[in-house]
């Protein structure tokens, strides 16, 4: 593993007149570098440029959360005081903007006030950063890419874990975890609107947790193994399909086609009883295929060719999580690991 000791404070400074061209969308700019995955390592506060048997990290703002990727390969990282924009054809953060919301104090673990999930438009035009406040509804604050500013802030449901976007830009959702509801957000009017989000009813596992989104704006989300959840916002129309793998679930992403969906179980939690695993979800047949793991993860993405899924070992429950990311051969059902260090958490490919 190679890590990069780098001075931070020149690293940012040296960046912010890159970031403003990147943001203003200037002509020219450079493609992200191939085959890149970003992660976020909150136990060290640090992200991660990692691609096969490699991991280099960078430090950054403390205690990162949530990972996106903008449709140009720029990256963003949601840490508790402040969003990292990242330069994926360099691999170096370029700035550092804290949020409108000031956040007294960093923390860290499961329950830590400050940003969580992260999602940029697919138009590369907004970012919406989730912040949990401890005792509270949470907002969501919205940052101009072309602008390089955040500048609105809505009001959302408890501790948003997760944020995702509509395939037409014109809507942001937060995946509010404690409140079981998702939160969506009229970007024009920037208007919420809230969504119950307890299929299962509202037990103490059963909440949400994160969410993929197909290209008609269905939203996907995973429930303790048991099912996982479709609905469609504008129609207010749900289904759903079951699940036999009696584990708690956490992370979720498609494959490029839409037919498939991966997602991380991690493991005994509440009436779930059974391993950490990765469930591969035929969603046009219902089929399963289920990959038994002994550690648990938190989050999911595929290389290019989706051959190979990569899980993030900083699994937020209970401090469960462990060093490293699991690399499961999808064709063999190979499964190995490398060692990164500060428990990564979120995870997107560059490109």
């Amino acid at each position: 593993m190679m890590t990069h000791a780098l001075n931070r404070r020149s690293v940012l400074r040296a960046g912010v007149a890159m970031a403003a061209v990147r943001c203003a969308g200037t002509a020219g700019a450079q493609p992200p570098q191939e085959g890149f995955f970003l992660l976020s390592n909150p136990a060290t506060d640090s992200l991660t440029f990692h691609k096969d048997t490699t991991a280099e990290q960078i430090p950054i703002a403390a205690s990162p959360w949530g990972v996106a990727v903008g449709p140009e390969g720029q990256g963003y990282l949601a840490s508790a005081q402040a969003m990292t924009i990242v330069d994926g054809s360099s691999l170096l953060p370029v700035r550092e903007v804290p949020y409108r919301t000031l956040i007294e104090a960093v923390g860290y673990g499961e329950y830590r006030t400050g940003g969580m999930g992260i999602a940029i438009t697919p138009d590369g035009g907004t970012v919406a950063v989730g912040i949990h406040m401890n005792g509270s509804s949470g907002h969501v604050e919205l940052f101009d890419v072309e602008r390089g500013e955040f500048y609105a802030t809505v009001p959302v449901g408890v501790r948003p874990f997760d944020v995702v976007a509509s395939p037409d830009s014109k809507t942001i959702y937060s995946i509010d975890h404690d409140s079981f509801t998702i939160t969506a957000i009229d970007l024009e009017t920037l208007t919420p609107a809230t969504i119950d989000a307890a299929p299962l009813g509202y037990g103490e596992f059963d909440k949400p947790h994160y969410a993929a989104v197909r290209s008609d704006g269905t939203l996907l989300l995973p429930y303790v193994g048991q099912l996982l959840w479709m609905i469609d916002p504008a129609a207010g129309a749900t289904s759903s399909l079951p699940m036999t793998s009696n584990t708690h679930q956490h992370g979720i992403t498609l494959s490029a086609d839409e037919t498939v969906a991966y997602i991380v179980g991690t493991g005994p939690a509440g009436p779930a009883t059974g391993a950490p695993n990765l469930t591969i979800l035929d969603l046009e047949t219902g089929d399963e295929r289920i990959i038994e793991l002994t550690r648990p993860h938190e989050q999911v993405a595929l290389t290019g060719d989706e051959r190979t899924a990569i899980l993030t070992g900083g699994y937020t429950f209970a401090d469960g999580g462990w060093d490293g990311v699991t690399h499961i051969d999808l064709e063999t059902d190979e499964i190995s690991e490398l060692i990164v260090p500060g428990r990564p958490l979120g995870i997107r490919r560059l490109n």
